[in-house]
């Protein structure tokens, strides 16, 4: 029987090809493979799957090269679906890589490492290897963790960072207050459900007003979204740290808080609260009549307000 959400991923691969971009897998090492979806451009001369990619390669000489734009998904679902709506706005101006975080796509590693700081390093390792100097970051829900950890681990390669829907860290506090206030138990309850019931429970919360899909649909969902179950289960556990050790870091890049204005998740307040904390390079914007998955809701205000942003720190740097 046909999987009607596995087989939308071809349409989803088309697309993300028409815009430019090619699949490719970058090997760590002997334990950890990152896949990545990046300008065709940077494949051209590309032999080896470990050889270095020189920043211009696959540019005319002489023509000045785009800024790189990383997108790091949530936990729901791998890099290329989470971003579909993203990426083709994009393109045109700048290097667009997505990347598979690990256990979801086609990203593995026999690490025993389950914590957005490792998620952080591997991606950057990649970038590095793919011959990324300098690059913004955009991350969502999950993704955002590991942002926020590229940015504080290497400023001199993340200049900029825009995170919707997310947090610094997730502490137990913040943790007990989300899953109380939303009836769960626990978060894996939440974002990782075995029932269809789950499913349904999920998409009302994450949504701004909840979409109507079919029954067929969400068994669909439940069979491709929540693979690889036992170490998302320990990627949500190396997520959460006490209190105590929580620290908001000294970041010198520019931030955007880019919110759905209804977001159950991480409420608008969340972000306020965040934005305060950053400091005055970070900036708030919310998006009404969105929910948390607002970059799929109003994908044309999300992406218009992300390339305003992307654009002005572009025009701050060239001027520097």
């Amino acid at each position: 029987m046909v999987n009607w959400v596995e087989a939308q991923k071809p349409l989803i691969h088309f697309f993300a090809k028409k815009a430019g971009l090619r699949q490719h897998l970058v090997e760590l090492d002997s334990d950890t493979a990152i896949n990545f979806w990046i300008p065709k451009e940077k494949m051209a001369k590309h032999k080896s799957i470990n050889d270095e990619v020189a920043p211009d390669q696959g540019r005319s000489k002489g023509k000045e090269p785009k800024p790189a734009v990383v997108l790091v998904h949530g936990f729901a679902t791998d890099g290329i679906v989470t971003w579909n709506f993203q990426v083709g706005a994009l393109t045109k101006e700048y290097d667009v890589y997505v990347p598979d975080l690990l256990f979801f796509g086609g990203s593995t590693t026999k690490c025993s490492d389950r914590t957005p700081g490792f998620q952080a390093e591997c991606i950057m390792d990649a970038l590095g290897r793919l011959g990324v100097k300098k690059c913004a970051v955009v991350g969502f829900s999950y993704g955002g963790f590991v942002a926020f950890k590229m940015a504080e681990a290497r400023p001199g390669l993340v200049r900029s960072v825009v995170v919707s829907g997310s947090s610094v860290a997730m502490t137990h506090s913040i943790n007990k207050e989300t899953t109380d206030r939303l009836g769960f138990s626990s978060s894996a309850e939440l974002l990782l459900p075995e029932t269809v019931e789950g499913v349904k429970a999920l998409f009302l919360i994450t949504t701004h007003k909840g979409w109507w899909i079919p029954k067929f649909l969400y068994k669909d969902f439940l069979k491709v979204m929540f693979k690889n179950r036992k170490e998302k289960l320990e990627l949500l556990k190396g997520l959460l740290i006490n209190d105590k050790d929580s620290k908001i870091p000294i970041l010198p890049q520019r931030i955007l808080l880019l919110w759905g204005e209804n977001d159950k998740l991480f409420q608008i307040k969340h972000a306020e609260d965040m934005k305060e904390q950053l400091g005055e390079k970070t900036a708030l914007q919310s998006i009404k009549k969105a929910g948390h998955l607002v970059h799929l809701e109003r994908p044309c205000v999300f992406n218009r307000h992300l390339k305003e942003f992307l654009a002005n720190v572009h025009a701050e740097v060239s001027q520097d």
